[in-house]
């Protein structure tokens, strides 16, 4: 394990996936300290509150004891350099995510030269997974139990009989 070498991983997490989970876990095991940061998302329309989401990604973080969790707004090196972050975690589930994040990573190191972008694959099982198919299958009556935790599972259905009136 790395000495002294604090990680952020940051996302919308609208809803946090068994995708990230799996990202989490293995950063976790890499860095002294992980950050799950969840980022405001002003910018996007978000199914799940900000504190609705901050519970949802305690949950998973609540199993590890060096992983936390906290909100960010802005630009993400800012809260990187805020929390003396050292790593940015980056999840990559393919060829597609990699073009964007490679852009992403290149911007971030002109921005914060010091902060270095790690990527990591979810398990195979995992890599078609992603929040918004998550939101779109649920809303649309499919199964997303193979995907979610039990907790999000139970969130996404609330969320679904809130729309229906039920």
């Amino acid at each position: 394990m790395s000495q002294g070498v604090i990680a952020v991983y940051p996302g919308t997490f609208d809803p946090i996936t068994l995708g990230h989970e799996d990202i989490v876990r293995r950063a976790a095991g890499l860095f002294d300290q992980l950050i799950i940061a969840v980022a405001v998302a002003h910018h996007k329309k978000t199914m799940f509150t900000l504190d609705e989401r901050l519970a949802l990604v305690g949950d998973t973080a609540a199993r590890f004891d060096n992983v936390s969790v906290a909100p960010f707004d802005g630009l993400v090196r800012d809260f990187v350099l805020a929390c003396g972050g050292k790593v940015m975690v980056r999840g990559v589930r393919g060829v597609t995510d990699f073009d964007y994040e490679a852009q992403l990573a290149g911007m971030n190191r002109h921005l914060a030269p010091n902060v270095e972008t790690v990527f990591l694959t979810p398990a195979a099982t995992l890599q078609s997974v992603s929040s918004t198919l998550v939101r779109e299958i649920s809303q649309l009556g499919g199964d997303v139990a193979p995907y979610v935790s039990s907790a999000v599972l139970q969130a996404l259905q609330a969320k679904k009989q809130a729309r229906a009136g039920v």
